[in-house]
């Protein structure tokens, strides 16, 4: 029998087919369980108003406030040519600010009756400016306040703070509350997941009591005795999940990959003009360590931008190639998957001549494999995967295809996780005989707490050390619109690295042909126009590059690079850039990952705003690569008090990838987050906050992998294991599955 019929009661039987219908393509809410989950984002006490001052500009707000006064004008309009026209204007105080509410037309009756001076109501609508003042048109309201008429409200906003609900327009917070409080009694019959020990032990309240007390508090204390409780929900369920992940995948077989103690990986050791940092030797042990078990590892491989992440995974390669196995790297774009290629083979020399005239003793082959390949290469390359001649791969999604064949496949390993589909990565993992061993790589610095919780069936290694020889790079803020000759100046700067022998990228958000977005106000003069920088299109690479050609990069050889460039192209390009035979790359964010040309010392990022901080934190690790130091100018026609501008101070100021890491999070909300790293699905978490929560995190991590090991499918937990099923909905449970 089900355990909770309650809370798996559709909507639609409870509050009808049209309220449901709004709840469900609005706010992803189809049963009672969902409802009793959609948690308050804040409350209002009767005494306290909200702080108008604050409202955020074209956001939809809910306030409760006031009325001062209200005046209803006629006016004539072409609807109403004798004067006819009505306009009511309402305005509703706080005590720190006045906001000015209209109604139009028909519209203006039940207002008129209604909001009276004096009257308190909460009001709900899209915050606008008109002549200058802050205004709700429209705004739905409900009214607050005692006397018989209106009984049912005063009984529903009965106790001291009222909720108020995540809401869209078509379903106002007050409305979502009346609703919650149809199924609130249905909170009863909520099954507790955590065990009973650990709630004791912790001094938390139980699910019922947290569920009333988040919609229904009578006290400040009630709100953070639910927030506590509900929190350690959201964190314990997500930790048993992934433990159990983990558990599983120690059940699994996989071949032991040991290298040989004088064979492929000993060779290359031998060959490498430097040593290893200890970061890398440490994180290659722990690599090996793994390799050497008898079930699969799953590790996530987190580095700086520059740290060494590359050669580090390339001896993990050579030493399953070593064994007697395949390993293949899957990159997420053509110009990187050739760049690595690129990149294994010098680092390789003969090593990389396997089967060829001049290859040394443990020689193996490295193979390309991508999409725009010609058929006789393709058949070529098939040919080596599927023989085991080929012992390194390394190529785009394009090895995911089904005729792709490998002889002995031992080991995966993805570069920039977060731009491959679960499905892909399955697949691929699917074509070894036994699961293969799998590394993950981000040059995107992930907090300790993301990374247990996105990926918390990994075991993490990080590489927080660069390599000897690494320059500092200096970043600087560029005000194109308030300091016009500062960006005059980035050119001249340019021009100076290019003279002392040194390249430079120039970085734009968006390409600038026809089928891109429409050109209207990009001029092609090297310099953003001067028109509102939030209104005009983002800069595009074509007229940019033009400019520049024409203007302040005049006589420097100009090239420009992007993504529906022909793959032979792009990769002539690539290489004339990395021979020295162009002085300027004119490029996207196709850049933006493990393109390595040491000798560009300078890159500048116009419309800086218009990309994220980690973003920004890859793009600026393309430079600074050999011995000369690296200069980074954020170009950006935001005024000095913008929110994007504070960003791009961050980003200036520290080149601690973890810190700004930090600071994109905090300043997105964390669902985009954790959305995107969990296949789309939409994020579980409503109250978890996985930077503040850290310590529950860690803690729930810790509880939960005791759990599992006592007892892994939960037997003695039922309640837990109808948590995870209501958590882990059918998206995310694949998520999980395919790690």
């Amino acid at each position: 029998m089900d355990p909770v019929p309650a809370l798996r009661e559709p909507l639609k039987k409870v509050l009808g087919p049209a309220t449901a219908k709004v709840m469900a393509e609005h706010l992803g809410l189809h049963t009672v369980g969902d409802l009793l989950h959609h948690y308050p984002r804040r409350y209002e006490e009767r005494g306290q108003l909200t702080h108008l001052a604050d409202l955020p500009m074209d956001e939809h707000v809910t306030v409760v406030a006031q009325v001062a006064d209200a005046r209803l004008h006629t006016f004539a309009s072409s609807k109403a040519p004798r004067g006819k026209g009505q306009r009511l204007e309402v305005t509703i105080t706080d005590g720190s600010g006045r906001l000015q509410l209209v109604f139009f037309g028909n519209g203006v009756h039940k207002p008129h009756k209604e909001l009276l001076p004096g009257t308190r109501a909460m009001f709900s609508g899209k915050v606008s400016v008109f002549n200058r003042r802050l205004q709700l048109a429209h705004p739905a309201y409900e009214l607050l306040r005692g006397d018989a008429e209106g009984e049912e409200t005063a009984e529903s906003w009965a106790g001291a703070l009222i909720p108020l609900y995540p809401a869209t327009a078509k379903l106002e917070s007050w409305k979502l509350a009346k609703a919650i409080q149809t199924v609130l009694p249905s909170a009863q019959e909520a099954v507790d997941p955590l065990p009973e020990s650990l709630r004791e032990g912790r001094g938390l309240v139980s699910l019922p009591e947290a569920l009333l007390k988040i919609h229904r508090p009578h006290t400040k204390a009630d709100i953070e005795d639910a927030r506590a409780r509900l929190k350690w929900d959201e964190a314990f369920v997500l930790q048993v999940a992934l433990a159990r992940r983990r558990h599983a995948e120690t059940q699994l077989p996989a071949v032991p990959r040991r290298p040989s103690p004088d064979g492929l990986l000993t060779a290359f050791d031998g060959r490498l003009p430097f040593t290893l940092t200890e970061g890398q030797q440490r994180v290659s042990r722990e690599i090996f360590d793994d390799l050497a078990t008898d079930h699969p590892m799953h590790r996530l491989l987190q580095g700086e931008v520059g740290s060494g992440k590359t050669l580090v995974a390339l001896r993990a390669m050579l030493a399953v190639v070593d064994s007697g196995g395949q390993a293949v790297m899957l990159a997420p774009t053509e110009v990187l998957a050739q760049q690595h290629h690129r990149s294994v083979v010098e680092m390789m020399g003969e090593l990389a001549e396997g089967g060829m005239l001049g290859g040394a003793e443990h020689a193996t082959k490295v193979v390309l494999l991508t999409g725009s390949m010609g058929a006789a290469a393709r058949r070529h390359a098939l040919l080596d995967l599927a023989t085991g001649e080929a012992g390194i791969v390394i190529g785009t999604h394009a090895l995911i295809e089904d005729k792709v064949q490998f002889h002995d496949l031992g080991l995966v390993v993805v570069d920039e996780q977060h731009r491959f589909g679960v499905e892909q990565r399955d697949a691929l993992r699917g074509k070894g005989k036994q699961p293969p061993h799998l590394l993950v790589m981000t040059a995107t610095p992930i907090p300790r707490t993301v990374a247990m919780t996105v990926f918390g069936d990994l075991e993490t290694s990080v590489l927080d050390q660069l390599p000897a020889g690494r320059s500092p790079i200096a970043s600087h803020v560029v005000p194109a619109a308030d300091k016009p000759h500062f960006l005059a100046r980035a050119w001249e700067r340019v021009r100076e690295e290019v003279a002392n022998g040194h390249q430079a990228y120039v970085v734009c958000p968006r390409i600038g042909d026809e089928d891109d977005d429409p050109k209207k106000g990009a001029k092609p003069s090297g310099r953003p126009p001067q028109d509102d920088a939030d209104k005009r299109p983002p800069l595009a690479v074509l007229d940019v590059a033009e400019g520049l050609a024409k203007g302040p990069l005049q006589g420097l050889g100009v090239e420009v690079l992007h993504g529906r460039m022909q793959p032979d192209d792009k990769d002539a390009v690539m290489r004339r850039f990395a021979a020295g035979e162009t002085d300027v790359l004119v490029a996207t964010t196709v850049i933006e990952v493990g393109v390595n040309v040491p000798n560009a010392t300078a890159m500048v990022i116009m419309d800086a705003d218009r990309f994220g901080v980690s973003q920004l934190h890859q793009l600026r690790g393309r430079v600074g690569r050999g011995s000369a130091p690296g200069l980074c100018l954020l170009v950006s026609e935001m005024p000095e008090a913008s929110a994007a501008r504070q960003r791009l101070n961050a980003v200036a100021s520290t080149r601690d990838g973890f810190e700004l890491s930090r600071i994109d999070l905090e300043q997105r909300r964390e669902g985009d987050v954790l959305g995107q790293a969990q296949s789309g699905a939409r994020t579980s978490l409503r109250v978890l906050a996985v930077i503040e929560d850290e310590e529950i995190i860690a803690e729930a991590r810790r509880e939960a992998a005791a759990v599992v090991a006592a007892d892994p499918e939960l037997t003695g937990l039922p309640g837990l294991r109808t948590a995870l099923q209501a958590l882990l909905d059918e998206e995310r449970e694949q998520y999980l599955e395919k790690g």
